[in-house]
């Protein structure tokens, strides 16, 4: 099996606090070094009332702090909300206190609601465009600086931080094809483009610096337990949560509730037939045979996987199951 990776988004549960989500999360990557994860990615999203990751760079020395050899990394950085000086000093100076195990991942989307993007970048006249040009900008700054050179990133000029672009449509997948960067495409939300999406990128690629040959790493949804049933019963939290946020009722993460896919309307069975597609969900056998299909129909390089589960233990026994079916 190829490589896995967990994707982080800190969730904040119903009737717990922020505190509780970031020692979680500490936690959970804890665990996943210890299975052989490859990488521990977090996400920037704002203003929302189940994430705890808002500030991603605080919370990836927070994890890679408690941590000795999984990367770490941002899956991602929204870059349209930062200036990409701003970003090269935040990731030199990880790249500096954990030499070696650093990942910076951008995004072009804003990660919350206009009002609150407003908040963040307090001007939304800036051309979407420029993202390319945002991009190249902040790798300019890892490398050495140059005689003259009047804007340098310190700490983060001359350090090796691999970057990546995150998509969830072809937009994406040319820019990291024509900058020869490797592509995580969010395919556990989004994944209406993916299989185009992942053409585009490996037929356009062009070898850089950074990356020899294309490399896609592909967001899933993971929901594993000790039997079908108990699986479902856990995707339930995620998917009122995407019923939610879809329907403009934002919230922390809900309890599992049995039945739950019954009680929706036609209109919110389609959210989640559209959203959550890429998804295993069930025993360490179902798992296995989804997971290993998913990777037959896409040829992906390597794996981002999401566990939204309520419950902390069986968050961790939901990568654990994923992490022995390596083997």
């Amino acid at each position: 099996m190829i490589p896995f990776s967990v994707l982080d988004l800190s969730p904040i549960v119903e009737g717990s606090d922020a505190a509780q989500s970031l020692r979680n999360t500490l936690d959970l990557a804890q665990h996943a070094e210890r299975w052989g994860f490859e990488r521990y990615w977090l996400a920037e999203h704002h203003g929302m009332a189940g994430i705890a990751s808002a500030a991603t760079a605080v919370v990836m020395a927070h994890v890679a702090g408690g941590t000795s050899r999984i990367r770490v990394g941002a899956g991602g950085i929204m870059l349209p909300n930062h200036s990409p000086l701003v970003i090269a000093e935040q990731f030199g100076t990880l790249e500096s206190l954990f030499p070696g195990r650093i990942d910076l991942g951008l995004g072009r989307a804003p990660g919350s609601d206009q009002a609150t993007a407003r908040a963040l970048r307090r001007d939304l006249n800036a051309n979407p465009d420029e993202f390319p040009q945002d991009v190249v900008e902040l790798m300019h700054y890892f490398q050495p600086v140059q005689d003259g050179q009047r804007v340098r990133a310190v700490p983060g000029a001359g350090l090796n931080v691999p970057v990546w672009i995150l998509g969830s449509s072809l937009f994406g997948a040319q820019l990291a094809a024509q900058l020869g960067l490797p592509f995580a495409f969010a395919s556990h939300f989004a994944p209406a483009q993916m299989m185009q999406a992942i053409e585009v990128y490996r037929s356009r690629f062009r070898p850089s610096a950074q990356l020899a040959r294309s490399h896609v790493m592909l967001g899933f949804n993971v929901f594993a337990a000790d039997t079908d049933d108990a699986a479902r019963l856990l995707s339930s939290s995620m998917q009122q949560a995407f019923v939610n946020l879809r329907s403009g009722r934002p919230s922390r993460l809900q309890p599992p509730v049995a039945g739950y896919e019954e009680r929706l309307t036609p209109p919110e069975r389609a959210i989640l037939e559209q959203t959550l597609s890429c998804s295993a969900i069930g025993s360490p056998d179902t798992v296995r045979r989804e997971l290993q299909a998913f990777v037959d129909r896409t040829g992906a390089d390597e794996l981002m996987i999401t566990s939204q589960i309520f419950d902390h233990a069986a968050r961790l026994r939901s990568y654990e199951i994923t992490a022995d079916l390596k083997g």
